[in-house]
């Protein structure tokens, strides 16, 4: 099985709708299995997609809301389809972003969706309060799988801790629904280095959360982000960070892990690039 998560910036990245085109060549050559997106968004002012038009989407449970023509996730499934490539996919905005895009997350699944979820992880809940957080998930027979985009360490309003809390709680509410051959996943921005000692890395791991880079019998050097990006402007940050990744709850034996989308491993077509892992066939436990 491939795994592949992405902050994709979408619609503030520019050069967006050149850069799509460009991904989506990209998971048509590698087709991963399971997709998670942050920063997946459409215009707050955009037009509405008919129901019929948007290929391959499941409304996650407890949004009503709709979809526009330029979400991200919906272009990005429009053009799989032309490759003849299908995939099921669900999405839920989080907040308001640059008081023009509806930030969300979304998640993508190539076996058909069989339930979905979503919940907020911040104490704020506030749609024009740019520091509301979500997660969403979907579950296929192969398990629940989850995306998400974490906020800081050491935000005194909203910190890492709070939110991981959440997170932690619920999941494990989850995992007791899986049978022996299910897994459960969570992947996505965290926005805690994995350099760095007594935050938010560490934290999921002491959760009993495996790393699958770290579990890979082939990885490279796994950095994902500069440290120039939004939210890491602070003259501080490492040059190249490993902030984004893919857990795994429990053991499991991992293949590879590969950061995509560089420039070296295809085109760069975010602010972050991507991971990409390949399970061993057979081994979830």
């Amino acid at each position: 099985m491939k795994i592949l998560t992405l902050n994709a910036h979408s619609l503030v990245e520019p050069d967006y709708e050149k850069k799509l085109a460009l991904f989506a060549q990209v998971v048509w050559r590698e087709k991963p299995d399971i997709m998670a997106f942050q920063e997946a968004s459409q215009s707050l002012a955009g037009f509405p997609l008919p129901d019929e038009e948007a290929e391959g989407y499941l409304p996650v449970a407890g949004y009503e809301g709709r979809l526009h023509r330029d979400n991200y996730g919906a272009n990005l499934a429009g053009l799989l389809k032309k490759f003849g490539l299908d995939y099921f996919w669900t999405w839920v905005p989080a907040k308001l972003g640059y008081d023009i895009y509806e930030e969300g997350l979304a998640i993508f699944s190539r076996k058909p969706v069989v339930e979905t979820d979503q919940f907020t992880i911040s104490a704020v809940d506030d749609y024009h309060n740019w520091k509301t957080r979500k997660i969403v998930g979907l579950r296929n027979e192969d398990g629940w799988f989850y995306t998400v985009h974490m906020g800081w360490w050491k935000d005194e309003e909203e910190p890492f801790s709070a939110q991981w809390k959440c997170v932690s709680e619920h999941l494990a509410r989850r995992k007791t629904q899986l049978t022996e051959r299910q897994g459960l996943w969570l992947m996505g921005d965290f926005n805690s280095p994995a350099s760095v000692r007594g935050e938010g890395y560490d934290l999921v791991r002491e959760s009993g959360w495996s790393d699958t880079y770290l579990l890979a019998k082939h990885r490279d050097e796994g950095s994902t982000a500069s440290g120039g990006i939004d939210g890491w402007k602070d003259g501080k940050s490492e040059s190249g960070m490993r902030i984004d990744y893919i857990w795994y709850a429990g053991e499991i034996s991992i293949a590879s892990s590969q950061v995509i989308c560089d420039g070296k491993k295809y085109p760069q077509v975010s602010d972050h690039c991507g991971v990409m892992i390949e399970t061993e066939s057979g081994t979830q436990e």
